[in-house]
């Protein structure tokens, strides 16, 4: 993503396969709001201020890429090639003359495409901002390679790697170093003493490149399933720039799987895993094409997809994916993986308490797993943004000591210790993600949300500033509105993913709606309730809880001082917006917004559902809570009746026991 300062000198660069496209047909309305809230950006209209010179053509019948290149040619086009999903339908067109970026619509090329008898129409895209996570200091702290002074056979996994930056990497062994809490780490070297290292797992890094002829990443590459969507070719190598600005991609993809033992910085939480490059980030303007293609490249070589970037973090910001990159996604989880699913790893943002990620319709998407970050003695990191729909936590870089930074791979063959943000976090995520696919290949996209649920230890983690506490939803599992349900645990992650069986078929239930517009008061809460049976009796029916949305349209004299609360049948109380003191918005409000909470997991969905709207501001504010529609995700039956906890005191045999009480009564 971009910081855009001179456009010039940064530009260039659910369910199972089984129910399949049954229930792509089912959740295809609700995707179509999501991309449609989405594409309102920062209002309540599409943000079109900038045109690309891309182009989206849809014919009339699916369409072969030779016929496609054809046409493109004849009108001064390049094809770039067909969309995920789109059965030959729809293609990628980018005209060879026009600006990359400009203020008005080409309406003279968008006629040309469609005066031909085989195009039904096209769209010239609008370019959006998207940008990088993760803090970069004024001057880079980079150093040249470390090798070890003798280079032997591979250790074995029970025994500490060799590498010289593996000492600082406090995030895979905390030994309390510069401060930080004994053993508050991502226990990974207690999968790696199962024997599960990350083999013959692929992890996608949609940045701004991979430097892969790093001797610390060449061998774990990918090439087969890497491709540059900045340049249109398959060497997704970082464009350089003076200031190291394309590092971002290669840090991260060090995180992953950095080779083990072999004497060059630090090693991959994953290190016999693959790493796979897709270079979408490094162009003036992303558009809805780029990052469909992205999100849906080579599915079936690709596991899982990490992305440490999203909409601008400046506290004011509504933004997600749009149409094409939604479909490309659910295409993903549904089909993925020879139907297993994709798993697409979300950095939550680094607005810091003056944002919510449930503005980021990337980070708050059911589709993606959102991750936040702790610093090396438990506090959140300074630049951490809370909402309900974070589900864990990994570590990253927040103290003043350059040395507690993340450790990882540099651009040109050399390291670096100072990697941070959220966008550290999420490649820790991906990676033990990698370890779990290691040890069950079938685990599906799912399974993987569950296994993070289940295995996620509050450790410890607390909010420096006292403003969220632990707490216990209605079946026992403890959350927090800042790490979600704790740091990622990848030794009990794995040893869960061994014995795992595949939770039951996924159904979503809309539950109800109101759509009487009703003021929020200044000083008082407007409470709107839904009773619901859960779709009892229906092929939707949900009993146990995964996901929960509350579909939105409100507006207000001032956005960022609104809050919503959403309560559960069982009590449990999700804030799914918080106060962002930068939002001045007064005229757009939120049209459709899917806040999503994933607070009552678990839960049993059937009886009355509570919506809170209020003001957070000393000075008047008025508003109205225009429609509110719930949708319910979850299991008909109970996801864990088969599984044997190895213990009594699990989260799994707390919530098992939960479920079989419930079932009792």
């Amino acid at each position: 993503m971009f910081i855009v300062a001179a456009a010039w000198s940064f530009a260039a660069s659910w369910r199972l396969l089984c129910i399949g496209m049954l229930a792509l047909a089912m959740l295809l309305p609700l995707v179509i709001a999501e991309s449609e809230a989405a594409a309102r950006g920062t209002g309540g209209q599409p943000n079109h201020a900038v045109f690309t010179s891309s182009f989206l053509v849809r014919f009339r019948r699916g369409v072969d890429n030779d016929f496609a290149h054809k046409l493109a040619d004849k009108y001064g086009f390049e094809n770039l090639g067909p969309l995920v999903g789109a059965d030959g339908h729809e293609y990628h067109f980018k005209h060879k003359t026009l600006p990359h970026a400009r203020s008005r619509r080409s309406l003279m090329h968008t006629r040309v495409l469609k005066s031909h008898p085989s195009v039904l129409t096209a769209v010239q895209q609008a370019g959006f901002r998207r940008i990088k996570r993760g803090l970069r200091p004024a001057i880079p702290a980079i150093h040249g390679l470390h090798y070890a002074a003798t280079l032997g056979e591979p250790n074995t996994v029970d025994v500490e790697p060799t590498d010289p930056y593996f000492p600082l990497q406090w995030y895979l062994k905390n030994t309390g170093q510069n401060g930080g809490k004994v053993r508050l780490d991502l226990n990974v070297q207690a999968a790696w003493a199962q024997g599960i290292t990350g083999k013959n797992v692929t992890t996608a890094i949609m940045d701004d490149g991979v430097d892969y002829m790093h001797p610390d990443l060449k061998f774990n590459y990918n090439a087969e399933a890497s491709y540059d969507f900045s340049s249109n070719d398959a060497f997704p190598y970082p464009r350089y720039t003076d200031d190291w600005f394309n590092s971002h991609g290669t840090r991260c993809a060090g995180e992953v799987a950095a080779a083990r033992d072999n004497g060059i910085c630090g090693v991959g939480v994953a290190y016999d895993s693959k790493i796979a490059g897709i270079r979408m980030l490094d162009q003036p303007y992303m558009t809805d094409l780029i990052e469909a293609n992205s999100m849906g490249h080579e599915p079936h070589k690709i596991h899982i997809y990490s992305a440490s970037w999203g909409p601008t973090d400046d506290g004011k910001t509504v933004d997600g994916p749009r149409n094409a990159t939604m479909r490309a996604i659910v295409q993903g989880v549904n089909e993925g993986r020879n139907g297993l699913g994709n798993i697409y790893v979300w950095a939550s943002g680094d607005g810091g308490e003056e944002d919510d990620c449930n503005c980021d319709g990337y980070a708050a998407s059911m589709w993606t797993i959102s991750i936040n970050s702790a610093i090396n003695d438990g506090q959140n990191a300074h630049y951490d943004e809370s909402c309900s729909s974070t589900l864990a936590s990994t570590f990253s870089n927040g103290a003043k000591d350059p040395n507690t930074g993340v450790a990882t791979t540099d651009l040109y063959g050399k390291c670096t210790t100072t990697h941070s943000g959220t966008s550290a976090a999420a490649p820790e995520a991906a990676g033990v993600f990698a370890l779990a696919l290691e040890a069950n290949p079938q685990l599906t996209w799912r399974d993987i949300q569950h296994l993070t649920v289940l295995t996620s230890k509050r450790n410890s983690l607390f909010d420096a500033k006292n403003r969220f506490y632990w707490t216990m939803n209605g079946v026992g599992l403890e959350f927090n509105h800042l790490f979600g349900f704790g740091v990622l645990d990848a030794g009990a992650m794995v040893t869960l993913a061994k014995q795992w069986h595949s939770v039951p078929a996924r159904y979503h239930c809309e539950a109800g709606e109101i759509n009487k517009p009703q003021p929020i008061i200044m000083g008082r809460s407007l409470f709107w309730e839904i009773k619901t049976d859960a779709c009892k009796g229906t092929d939707t029916e949900v009993n146990y809880l995964e996901h929960v949305q509350a579909v939105i349209t409100a507006n207000s004299s001032r956005r960022g001082d609104l809050e919503l609360f959403l309560t559960s049948p069982m009590g449990t109380k999700s804030m799914i917006l918080s106060r962002r003191a930068n939002d001045d918005d007064h005229r757009d409000g939120f049209t459709k917004w899917p806040f999503m909470t994933t607070h009552s997991w678990g839960e049993y969905p059937q009886g009355t559902w509570k919506l809170e709207a209020r003001f957070n501001s000393a000075q008047t504010r008025l508003g109205h809570l225009m429609e509110w529609s719930l949708v319910l995700h979850g299991t008909k039956e109970a996801p864990y009746r088969t599984l044997k906890p190895s213990s009594p005191h699990s989260k799994l045999a707390i919530v098992k026991k939960a479920h079989e009480d419930k079932k009792m009564k």
